[in-house]
C-alpha cells in the first residue's frame, strides 16, 4: 500500500502494537512523491526515519497534528522542513468543544448508563484506547 499512495493517512490509536508502525522500511518503500499526514499519535511514527525521508526528499511532504514529543521542542528539525505542515493538536480548544462534549454526555451516555445500556465510545483499558 505504501509504495501505491499519494497520500498516507496515519489515525490509529497508541498501544505497544502500533508505536512505531511507520517505520524507516515502511518509508522507505514510499514513492517520492507521497505524503504523510499524522493525526494519531506522534509516536506511530519512526520520527527520526520521517525527518531523513522528508531533509532527503525521498517523500515529498508530511502534514504532523501530532508529534512523538508535544509540544515540539523549538530544536527539532520539523521546523525548518519546507515540505512539513505543523498543526498544534488542540482540537479540544475550540469555543464549542465544551459544550459539544457536555452534551453528548448529558444526552447521550448519562441516559444509557442510567438505563444499564452500553455506552457510546467506551474505554477498553485492555486494548490501550
Amino acid at each position: 500500500v505504501m509504495a501505491e499512495s499519494d497520500y498516507v493517512l496515519v489515525a490509529a490509536p497508541l498501544t505497544e502494537a502500533t508505536r512505531g508502525m511507520v517505520s524507516a522500511e515502511m518509508l522507505g518503500r514510499c514513492k517520492s512523491s507521497a505524503v504523510i499526514i499524522n493525526v494519531g499519535r506522534g509516536p506511530l511514527i519512526d520520527e527520526e526515519a520521517l525527518i531523513e525521508a522528508l531533509s532527503s526528499n525521498a517523500i515529498k511532504g508530511a502534514g504532523l497534528d501530532v508529534m512523538t514529543v508535544e509540544p515540539l521542542p523549538k530544536e527539532s528539525p520539523l521546523w525548518k522542513l519546507d515540505n512539513v505542515l505543523l498543526s498544534p493538536h488542540n482540537m479540544d480548544m475550540t469555543l464549542t468543544f465544551m459544550r459539544e462534549s457536555t452534551e453528548f454526555f448529558v444526552n447521550e451516555n448519562l441516559p444509557r448508563f442510567l438505563r444499564g445500556e452500553r455506552l457510546l465510545n467506551p474505554v477498553d483499558k485492555s486494548a490501550g484506547y
